[in-house]
């Protein structure tokens, strides 16, 4: 296995080098890997961090200073990064380094590892944004008609030849709902998708990027416009199947 572990980053500089370390420690001998760290130009010196840590062409630091989000740095580590497997994860320590070697392990069988705060075993050090993003992924699952227990998660792993089958340009814009889109993409692919369950620690340093009422609005806003471009498809291709 090849890995290639994307870590999207702003004003992160006091938590991305002791997660690269223990990233680093966590993955399993016999596996060569490339950490990609996508920098959103940070002004609290993010990128220069990484730099000064790490010498090693392992630990590639990406900048990026226009059309910035989470989501196209996601996109922009994906292709900048060349691994047979690829993890996507927060880099505040919600999502656990621990947690790789059973990911990896996962993925030698499946196209996708979701990393699950609701499936059995899961669950979010946050009550009240957990209870929020359980609610809204009952939402998801009845928009979306997927079994997928955390559509939200941001914490996978994922083949390259699954990437290369997905629509990166109806995918990577936003925020975290790049994810629910990637996966929905992914489904009607017929990709293989298993949910891990993990617990998502609090941050260690720093503030949270998130507004929970903005990105309410916004993912609702997303989920609209794939379920109605969704039906506008389905219906063009009855339309071809009536005439044929």
């Amino acid at each position: 296995m090849n890995l290639s572990i994307i870590l999207p980053t702003y004003n992160e500089a006091e938590n991305i080098v002791p997660l690269v370390k223990a990233l680093v420690e966590k993955i399993p001998p016999g596996i060569s890997y490339e950490i990609v760290v996508v920098d959103d130009n940070s002004p609290d010196g993010t990128l220069a961090a990484v730099r000064e840590a790490f010498s090693e062409p392992a630990v590639i630091p990406v900048l990026r200073t226009t059309d910035r989000g989470l989501a196209k740095s996601i996109r922009a580590g994906i292709e900048q990064s060349t691994g047979t497997h690829v993890v996507v994860m927060d880099t505040d320590f919600t999502h656990s380094p621990d947690l790789l070697p059973v990911m990896l392990h996962l993925g030698q069988v499946y196209d996708i590892v979701v990393g699950s705060r609701f499936c059995s075993g899961g669950g979010m050090g946050d009550v009240p944004h957990y209870l929020a993003s359980m609610a809204y992924n009952w939402m998801l699952r009845l928009a979306l008609r997927t079994q997928i227990q955390d559509s939200l998660s941001g914490f996978f792993a994922i083949r390259r030849t699954a990437l290369e089958q997905l629509p990166y340009d109806a995918i990577f814009f936003g925020y975290g709902d790049y994810f629910f889109r990637l996966l929905y993409f992914a489904q009607r692919n017929r990709a293989s998708i298993i949910e891990m369950p993990v617990v998502y620690d609090m941050r260690r340093k720093g503030r949270s990027k998130s507004v929970f009422w903005r990105l309410f609005f916004s993912y609702s806003a997303a989920l609209l416009r794939l379920r109605l471009g969704s039906g506008r498809r389905h219906m063009h291709t009855h339309a071809i199947d009536d005439q044929s």
